[in-house]
C-alpha cells in the first residue's frame, strides 16, 4: 500500500486549485500529494463564471468576458456598464487542462485516475483510502466529494438549490449581443418559485442560455428545456438553432454547517465544505479564496478545527434563505429591488463579502425589509426555543 503525506479527493475546482497551491508552495516541497478523481477530466463537464476588477490568476484560459450584464425584473430593466469590474467565463476542459499541466511539474503530486470506494481511519492515526484500483494510506485527507445524501436528513438549516439546464446553441441569424452577458432576466413566469433565464453570448451566432431555479427540489429536463425554447423565441425571435453542447447542474444554497462532517485526518472543501456562497450558489471565486486561505493556515501548524468561522455575512445567507424557503416567489422582487436601486458593483462587492458595516446597511435597505425582519424574528424565536429546525 502507496503511503502519501496529503490525499486530495476529487480533481475539480477546489481540488485542482489546493494541489497546485501546495506544489508551488517551497513549505509543502517534501510532502508527497496523492491527487485521486474517477475521471480523466478531459471533458468540458461545466462552467464557471466570476467577477472580478482587471486582471487576474485564471486570465490566461478565460474563455470570454463582459464589460456589461443585462438585468431584467417585472418591473425594470436596464443594462449596466461594470467597470471596474468585468464578467469572467471559464470553460471546464481549459481549467482542467491549465490545471494538470502545471501540476504534472511538479515531482511530488501524483495524479491517479481512480474511484474512491471508501475512506477509513484508523487507529494509528492514518487513513486509508480503498479504490477500485489499489489502496493508499496517508496522515491527512483533503476530500471535495459532495452528495446531498450526506446531510439532507439532518439540516438544521434550511437546504434550496440553485439547479439549471444550460444549451450552448448557434443561430443562422445575428441575434445575441456579444458585448453583454444577461445576469438575471426574471421576465420569464415565476410558477411560484424564484426563475430566471442566464445568457453568456460568445458572438452574435452563439451563446449559452440557461434557465436557472432556487427552489427545494429540481424540475423534469423537459420543463427546463422547454422554457430555453420558449425564451429563444420570445426574447431573440429564433426558433431555428443548433444544440452543440449541454450542460445541466445543482448548487446547494444552504446555510449548512458542512465542517461537522471533519474529523482530525478528513477535512472538506470546495462545495463539501460549503464553500459556495449559501445565497448565490457562486462557487469559483470563493473557492480560490478559501484555497489560499487553507494553505497559508497549514503552514501554521493549527487544527484545521479551527479554520473555518461564521462571520455576519453567514448570518444575511440565512435570513435570505429562510425567506426564500418559505415565500420562494419573493426571490424575483429581492434581487428587482437591488438592481433597480443599487449599483451592481455595490452588489458584487457585497456578495464578495468585502463591504463595511454601512454598506451592508445601505444594501439591505434596499428590498422590502418585512420579510426579513420576519426572519431575523424566527432566527430569534428558533434559538431560544431550543427546536432542532429552524424551520
Amino acid at each position: 500500500m502507496t503511503e502519501y503525506d496529503f490525499i486530495i479527493i476529487g480533481a475539480g475546482a477546489a481540488g485542482l486549485m489546493l494541489a497546485d497551491g501546495l506544489g508551488k508552495d517551497p513549505a509543502f516541497k517534501d510532502k508527497s500529494i496523492l491527487l485521486l478523481d474517477k475521471d480523466h477530466k478531459t471533458r468540458n463537464d461545466r462552467t464557471w463564471c466570476i467577477w472580478e476588477k482587471g486582471t487576474g490568476p485564471f486570465d490566461e484560459f478565460i474563455h470570454k468576458e463582459w464589460k456589461k450584464i443585462y438585468f431584467a425584473g417585472k418591473k425594470h430593466k436596464e443594462s449596466y456598464h461594470i467597470a471596474p469590474y468585468s464578467y469572467k467565463m471559464i470553460k471546464g476542459i481549459d481549467f482542467y487542462s491549465h490545471y494538470l499541466a502545471r501540476i504534472k511539474s511538479y515531482s511530488n503530486i501524483t495524479f491517479t485516475q481512480a474511484r474512491v470506494l471508501d475512506i477509513e481511519e484508523n487507529s494509528d492515526g492514518r487513513v486509508v483510502v480503498k479504490t477500485d484500483q489499489e489502496n493508499f494510506s496517508t496522515a491527512q485527507i483533503f476530500n471535495s466529494w459532495f452528495s446531498y445524501d450526506n446531510f439532507r436528513e439532518n439540516a438544521k438549516y434550511p437546504i434550496l438549490q440553485q439547479h439549471f439546464i444550460g444549451w450552448f446553441v448557434q443561430t443562422e441569424q445575428a441575434v445575441f449581443n456579444s458585448d453583454q452577458a444577461t445576469f438575471m432576466d426574471f421576465s420569464v413566469a415565476q410558477k411560484g418559485n424564484t426563475r430566471f433565464m442566464y445568457v453568456l453570448p460568445f458572438s452574435e451566432k452563439e451563446a449559452l442560455v440557461e434557465y436557472t431555479m432556487f427552489s427545494s427540489h429540481l424540475l423534469e429536463d423537459k420543463e427546463y428545456e422547454g422554457a430555453i425554447k420558449e425564451y429563444m423565441v420570445n426574447e431573440f425571435k429564433c426558433s431555428d438553432f443548433r444544440i452543440i453542447e449541454k450542460e445541466k447542474g445543482s448548487i446547494p444554497m444552504t446555510c449548512y454547517d458542512f465542517t461537522q462532517h471533519n474529523t482530525q485526518r478528513v477535512f472538506h472543501i470546495g462545495t463539501a465544505g460549503g464553500w459556495s456562497k449559501p445565497s448565490t450558489g457562486y462557487t469559483f471565486n470563493n473557492t480560490a479564496k478559501k484555497t489560499e486561505e487553507l494553505i497559508a493556515y497549514l503552514k501554521t501548524g493549527n487544527s484545521l478545527e479551527n479554520f473555518q468561522k461564521k462571520n455576519r455575512f453567514w448570518y444575511y445567507d440565512l435570513f435570505l434563505l429562510n425567506i426564500l424557503y418559505r415565500n420562494n416567489e419573493l426571490g424575483h422582487s429581492i434581487f428587482e429591488s437591488l438592481f433597480k436601486k443599487r449599483r451592481p458593483q455595490l452588489i458584487f462587492k457585497f456578495l464578495d463579502e468585502e463591504t463595511k458595516w454601512y454598506e451592508d446597511i445601505y444594501i439591505m435597505m434596499a428590498p422590502n425589509p418585512i420579510p426579513f425582519v420576519k426572519s431575523l424574528g424566527r432566527h430569534i424565536f428558533w434559538a431560544i426555543s431550543g427546536k432542532k429546525k429552524w424551520w
